[in-house]
């Protein structure tokens, strides 16, 4: 008799299913309770860099585990335009505008439904850092004002800002360190990162608790040396320092200031004209003889102002504390124009995402750079753009003078130049605005809080 109740009950059960009102949906039996699966709680984020030489917008989408799900057939959605946000300083409204383009592509890639718990970000970097008075707050209010009148998407009241330097250097080591699987482990496993940018140039890596409680102070109006964050639950402690005007373009007019309008040996021969940066004109004209390594090495040198007196025991350039060095800068990643120049010249793979190189490659590179005319660069180097051929000589002695006498790498250390790094079938940029991207998505009801500063 038990039996056939048990049986007339699972056919009514059976046939309950069959009826339900959710045909799509898988049932599942617990407890007597009958309800429907419920569907994965995702977020997109939404992150614009607005950079010194171009503005660029990422889009992200995250599961509730804060691991990254695919927009079609990549993992992240990514544009950008030129010049930058900066190029408008006497126009803050056209500076807004020229973001409409970025915007309207990342509202296509997020969900209609979605648009309002989407978070938008937009973080300033080193071209607006050093514009001039209030120029940057009114381009940066014009841009709140677009976002906030023209988006669906969920601008906080902090959502537009200028980033320190510290802060973008964090954003990168955690972004490159979640790409490489590194987040949660010992500070000892994790990578170092630099980022040579157009206006600065980030340096970040995890260091010991001792070294952290043993950092020197810096004077009032400084960020910390130290940043301190929690990542998948463990506390780390990062060094982090932004080196203002030593950006690959800031550092060019920085090399030009030394010779004052005489011939400068880092100028390739046959070029005569000026350098614009930060809408100041400086005059570039070659010395007679052209371009020259080891005299281009010594301008380089002072105007890093790597001889600066320096107070700590440990010191890169221009009188500052380097951090330590330690097992958490054991491995180096470096992206933006270490990247870009090492494929340019040929001694790093333009068709590989990232590769390996040593900092003495960007010194054998710069023997032949110094050596050529400007008419020769185009047949030489044809992927370097026209813009930056007469300061090839330069760019490269800079880059291997800021790795060796600058940071004290080995020159022959094994170091990363990467664009984009290898996340699960498909390629993510290796930028700070990812790390940005799980920071906002952490701060979000019902998702992992993967990571919060402290």
């Amino acid at each position: 008799m038990d039996s056939l109740i048990f049986t007339t009950l699972l056919l009514f059960l059976m046939s309950a299913i069959s009826s339900s009102p959710y045909p799509e949906s898988k049932i599942l039996i617990t407890h007597r309770k009958i309800f429907p699966k419920q569907e994965a709680l995702t977020s997109y984020a939404v992150i614009f860099d607005a950079g010194s030489t171009g503005s660029r917008v990422h889009v992200f989408h995250f599961d509730q585990n804060l691991d990254l799900l695919h927009i079609g057939k990549d993992v992240e959605f990514y544009d950008k335009i030129q010049p930058g946000l900066s190029a408008y300083a006497k126009d803050p409204k056209q500076a807004a505008e020229s973001l409409i383009p970025l915007l309207e592509e990342a509202e296509s890639v997020v969900p209609k439904d979605l648009q309002p718990k989407t978070p938008i970000r937009l973080g300033a970097t080193a071209g607006l850092r050093l514009l001039d008075g209030n120029a940057s707050e009114k381009i940066l209010q014009e841009v709140r004002e677009l976002l906030k009148n023209r988006s669906a998407l969920n601008l906080q009241p902090d959502g537009v800002g200028i980033i320190d330097g510290t802060q973008e250097g964090s954003y990168l080591w955690v972004a490159v360190n979640y790409l490489l699987g590194k987040l949660g482990k010992r500070f000892s496993k994790t990578v170092g990162v630099v980022d040579l940018g157009g206006g600065s140039i980030q340096m970040a890596y995890a260091v010991s608790r001792n070294t952290a409680e043993n950092a020197p102070t810096v004077p009032d109006g400084e960020d910390p040396y130290i940043k301190k964050l929690v990542l998948k639950g463990k506390k780390y402690h990062l060094y982090v320092h932004s080196y203002l005007h030593y950006g690959k373009e800031a550092f060019r007019a920085e090399v030009l200031k030394v010779t004052n309008g005489s011939t400068n040996p880092c100028i390739l021969a046959g070029f005569e004209g000026t350098y614009t940066y930060a809408e100041v004109d400086y005059e570039a004209s070659a010395s007679p003889a052209g371009s020259n390594l080891d005299e281009c090495r010594e301008v380089v040198l002072k105007a890093l102002n790597v001889n600066a007196s320096c107070p700590y025991k440990n010191c890169t350039f221009n009188g500052i504390w380097s951090g330590g060095g330690g097992s958490g800068q054991k491995n180096l990643v470096l992206s933006s124009s270490f990247y870009y120049l090492a494929t340019e010249v040929g001694f790093a793979d333009i068709n590989k995402p990232n590769s390996i190189v040593n900092p003495v490659d960007y010194e054998t590179a710069a023997k032949q750079a110094c050596k050529i005319t400007l008419e020769d660069v185009k047949s030489t180097y044809p992927d370097i753009w026209e813009s930056d051929r007469p300061y090839v000589c330069l760019d490269l002695v800079y880059q291997n003078a800021l790795l060796v006498d600058g940071f004290g790498l080995d020159p022959l250390e094994e170091i990363t130049v990467a664009k984009e790094i290898g996340y699960q079938d498909a390629l993510v940029e290796a930028a700070w605005p990812l790390g940005s991207a799980i920071e906002a998505i952490s701060l979000l009801p019902k998702f992992e809080k993967l990571m919060y500063f402290i």
